[in-house]
């Protein structure tokens, strides 16, 4: 799964009337000549829009309604098109998910060839091929709705393709991977599914440098950390454990255990462990907010607080994550968010 918390507000920023996430109702997608040629496959259509439904519909804790316009709209596509490549590797029949995600990675590569044609993969992120997994696409604008509506920030901010292809390519790994022996290979995993998230973050607000994406990495992983932590027994049912297997066999915890219906001393003992350590990383990533100024740190403020309530709320629930998924109330998000922004960590 990829980085949705990161997202979290984006759901609500949909049902601002203002706000049109569907470039193709844009003037600056208009621009770059997409007609639309060739067809989507029935299945990755469908999901696509169910996906923008999904994202529209959802309750998220924070919502960051001050942002600009521009910000929320390009924030919105990106939060569909996050959503649509979960969808496609989580929900859709296993027997389709690896050909849907090549469609949608051959689709990202139509949209980078219509946007920057002849073009290499320079800092504006004009890569000509279809993806390190896939080769080049066919040619014609690209077919899906989530693809299409990120054309606008894509030009606008300059947005590099390989973030997008990294998000597609941790949810084929989700596809053969359902284990990790360490840490470190855990680590790796979140250095697609999480980090880019950030990294596009922060090309929308046309801050992007090399001092704050190592800083925005650390966050990001802390907060995909958070987010497996909460949805241990979601991640179990669905046949992944994302819990390091290292770190079970240093707690002496098995799988049974965590099928339980409540967590064992022993499983508190490894998510205490666990919620430590994400919380050491996200402290080490927090100060990008004080590099940030205006709709930037209000937004990276934002993602700070939710990774700390949401790691609080793992504490409050005695790290019992298996017999509710620990949420946290929107008072304490609202609480972090003011203290990150103030404090610039």
């Amino acid at each position: 799964m990829t980085l949705m918390s990161l997202f979290a507000f984006a759901g609500e920023l949909c049902r601002d009337g203002d706000v049109t996430p569907d470039a193709t109702r844009t003037g600056e997608y208009r621009a770059t000549g997409a007609a639309g040629t060739g067809a989507a496959s029935t299945s990755a259509a469908a999901i696509a829009a169910r996906a923008g439904a999904k994202a529209s519909a959802e309750n998220f804790p924070v919502a960051l309604r001050f942002l600009p316009r521009r910000h929320r709209g390009h924030l919105a596509a990106v939060y569909g098109f996050a959503r649509s490549v979960d969808d496609m590797g989580d929900e859709a029949a296993p027997q389709e998910r690896a050909a849907l995600l090549d469609e949608l990675e051959a689709d990202v590569g139509r949209l980078y060839r219509m946007v920057y044609p002849g073009r290499g993969g320079d800092r504006t992120g004009g890569e000509t091929g279809g993806g390190p997994g896939n080769g080049a696409p066919d040619g014609g604008p690209p077919r899906l709705s989530a693809v299409r509506a990120l054309a606008p920030a894509v030009v606008t901010c300059a947005i590099p393709a390989q973030p997008f292809y990294d998000l597609i390519a941790a949810n084929r790994q989700d596809q053969v991977v359902s284990r990790y022996p360490t840490f470190g290979d855990l680590e790796d995993y979140c250095r697609l599914s999480a980090n880019p998230v950030g990294r596009i973050v922060l090309h929308v607000f046309g801050a992007a440098t090399p001092e704050r994406e190592a800083l925005s990495d650390r966050v990001c992983t802390a907060l995909q950390l958070a987010e497996h932590w909460q949805d241990v027994a979601e991640d179990l049912r669905a046949g992944r454990i994302y819990l390091p297997q290292e770190d079970l066999e240093r707690f002496g915890c098995t799988e049974d255990d965590l099928a339980a219906p409540r967590a064992a001393p022993r499983v508190r003992a490894l998510m205490a462990f666990e919620e430590r350590r994400a919380r050491q990383l996200l402290g080490t990533g927090a100060p990008i907010v004080g590099t940030l100024s205006g709709a930037a740190r209000l937004a990276v403020a934002g993602y700070v607080a939710g990774g700390r309530a949401a790691l609080a709320a793992i504490a409050a629930s005695g790290h019992d994550v298996l017999r509710a998924t620990p949420r946290p109330g929107k008072a304490r998000v609202a609480a972090e968010m003011v203290r990150a922004y103030a404090t610039g960590k």
